[in-house]
């Protein structure tokens, strides 16, 4: 019997306290957290949070407490450079991508304190004025080199296509992955993506991608426009992608995405568990195996 983890993203809390944020997502009823790394969740550069003594014991006995598995999700808008979002990244020049670098490693090392085995992250945009060859060269060396000090830890690292970015789609994703091949290194797949770029039917991309498909991202969306959306206001049908994920036994988390909806976080996280489990349910009714925890 196939168990889906729905689970939720930390940044769709933006304004309540991680504690606070944790306790709702679990009286919810979710059993996955996604732990979006910024200045008042985790900071890594924060001895307050990460410290001998820093706040990560505590978090880490709530996820225990509330039975929340967690990975760490390292897309922060403003982190490491107040003036420019997501950057810098590892397409930057040495000097900068050092920084991007310094930033996932740290990532990797609390992921080992907290009892996480997965760090999801991105390529970032591609600077003007450099050739794709250097881009790619680039981005594969430092991949590698993450993978290399993730695995190390015993940390798995999804990589995430993102629309806008150096590595949008799941053909780019798919040179990329050919080009790094380290067993460390997987996917984190995100449904609206795949809808926004046209990749493909999503259950399709799923089932291609099954064996290193280590993280999953939900949201609606619509066709062309990277706006994450409340489930029902996109275009997206969730009862094929429920299907498909049951399909591959796919056993990581099922995480909602809605960092713009932090103004109303309990009201939208309860709805969205509310329609994932609907959706899930119906999977079960054509013949699947399923399972709703709760």
């Amino acid at each position: 019997m196939t168990e889906l983890h729905f689970g939720y993203n930390t940044n769709g809390f933006a304004h309540h306290r991680l504690e606070d944020a944790l306790t709702i997502l679990g009286k919810l009823g979710y059993h996955h957290v996604a732990l979006t790394l910024d200045y008042h969740v985790l900071n890594p550069f924060d001895p307050d949070w990460v410290g001998p003594r820093g706040r990560w014991r505590a978090i880490r006995d709530m996820l225990e407490s509330l039975r929340l598995r967690a990975i760490i999700e390292t897309g922060a808008r403003f982190l490491l450079d107040p003036w420019r979002k997501h950057h810098p990244t590892l397409l930057c020049s040495p000097r900068l991508r050092q920084r991007r670098l310094d930033f996932l490693r740290r990532s990797c090392d609390l992921a080992r304190r907290l009892g996480c085995d997965l760090v999801s992250f991105w390529s970032g945009s591609a600077p003007q004025g450099l050739s794709r060859k250097t881009l790619q060269r680039r981005l594969v060396s430092g991949c590698r080199e993450l993978s290399d000090y993730a695995a190390d830890r015993g940390i798995r690292l999804g990589f995430e296509p993102e629309p806008g970015m150096f590595i949008d789609t799941m053909e780019s994703f798919a040179e990329l992955y050919h080009a790094v091949r380290h067993p460390a290194f997987g996917l984190t797949l995100d449904i609206g993506h795949v809808h926004c770029q046209g990749d493909g039917p999503i259950d399709e991309v799923i089932g291609r991608w099954r064996d290193v498909l280590w993280n999953v991202h939900i949201e609606d969306m619509k066709s062309g426009v990277h706006e994450h959306l409340m489930f029902g206001e996109g275009e997206i049908e969730f009862g094929p992608v429920m299907a498909a994920l049951v399909e591959v036994n796919y056993s990581g988390g099922v995480c909602v995405e809605l960092s713009r909806h932090s103004h109303d976080a309990v009201n939208t996280a309860r709805k969205a568990l509310a329609f994932l489990r609907s959706h899930l349910v119906a999977a079960g009714k054509s013949g699947k195996p399923t399972a709703v925890r709760r």
